[in-house]
């Protein structure tokens, strides 16, 4: 294939042909306010299911931290095994919690896919 020929492919590939849009197809597409509240609520959805874990790796690194300091042990290592550990057991206990907040999610999410707007 020459470099020419090479060379339009991928300006092909970029941009596709354009085509006059149907009056259904126009009437289906998303508004500006329709995609903020969808990233809105993926983003609220994202806070809700990851606090939880992020909240105990900050408080126990806290608590270790100031274990240290009173100690005056400045061993790197001793923060990482407890650490690891409390974000495993919270893992364990906010999984319902956080796979119920993402299915809901999805649910609402596939409904505005499925209605028509």
């Amino acid at each position: 294939m020459p470099a020419q020929a090479g060379i339009q492919h991928l300006e092909e590939l970029d941009h596709p042909p354009s085509r006059v849009m149907t009056a259904e197809e126009t009437e289906r597409q998303m508004t500006g306010a329709e995609v903020l509240d969808v990233s809105r609520d993926a983003i609220m959805t994202l806070i809700l299911v990851a606090s939880p874990v992020m909240l105990v790796g900050l408080a126990v690194g806290l608590a270790i931290s100031l274990l240290q300091a009173l100690t005056q042990i400045q061993e790197m290592t001793i923060a990482f095994v407890p650490k690891i550990l409390a974000i495993f057991v919270s893992l364990l206990v906010a999984l319902p919690f956080m796979a119920e907040k993402l299915h809901a999610e999805m649910l609402r999410i596939a409904a505005r896919i499925a209605t028509p707007l």
